[in-house]
């Protein structure tokens, strides 16, 4: 069987806008919510700065990297690593009780390095806090940071699966059956971390 993908028809009475006439009449400094909506998360938040609930909440989406997404984004149509930001904003919004953990499967992925950075800072955030955040990646400058590294391998698919390398980076990094500890070793290196 062949799937086609889905096919969305606007509505030939409110045009695709999701609320009736009446609704869209309703309006808060000039916009209806049909104009909230199609915002960014940062149009929304300079927008609703001057009310903290929401501001509150429109900020730490900002400080995931998700600045740039819709405000009525359907969330289908959030990649996994959008997707995972959405979640770890909402852990964010709520109070810390310093005993969680976050398993994170390549939070980074597809995102600007001005954005790996920002998203770091957050992880930091919550490991400060007394969480434990565990994270699935690849990427160096996210691998470096970590105060311990488990690198799978020693190959990949069937020729992967056990325990190579285990410990600080700096650990890693002098563990000569392990190819992420190569690529950390040179990344410290070029840092001037001795590893």
């Amino acid at each position: 069987m062949n799937f086609l993908p889905d096919v969305y028809i606007p509505c030939d009475v409110c045009e695709g806008r999701r609320f009736n006439r009446e609704t869209l009449e309703v309006r808060f400094k000039g916009k209806n919510v049909d104009d909230v909506l199609c915002m960014t998360i940062e149009e929304a938040a300079d927008f609703f700065a001057p009310i903290p609930h929401i501001a509150r909440k429109l900020d730490t989406l900002l400080s995931v990297g998700l600045g740039y997404i819709k405000m009525g984004q359907s969330a289908l149509t959030l990649s996994g690593g959008e997707a995972q930001r959405v979640k770890l904003a909402n852990e964010l919004a709520r109070r810390s009780t310093g005993k969680t953990l976050y398993l994170l499967d390549e939070p980074t992925t597809g995102l600007h390095f001005a954005d790996v950075k920002q998203l770091m800072q957050v992880i930091q955030r919550l490991a400060d806090q007394g969480n434990t955040v565990a994270m699935i990646e690849h990427n160096l400058d996210v691998i470096v940071q970590a105060d311990r590294i488990i690198d799978m391998g020693p190959e990949g698919g069937f020729r992967g699966g056990e325990i190579v390398a285990a410990g600080t980076p700096e650990e890693v990094a002098r563990n000569a059956a392990s190819h992420t500890g190569r690529y950390v070793r040179e990344m410290l290196e070029r840092r001037g971390t001795r590893a």
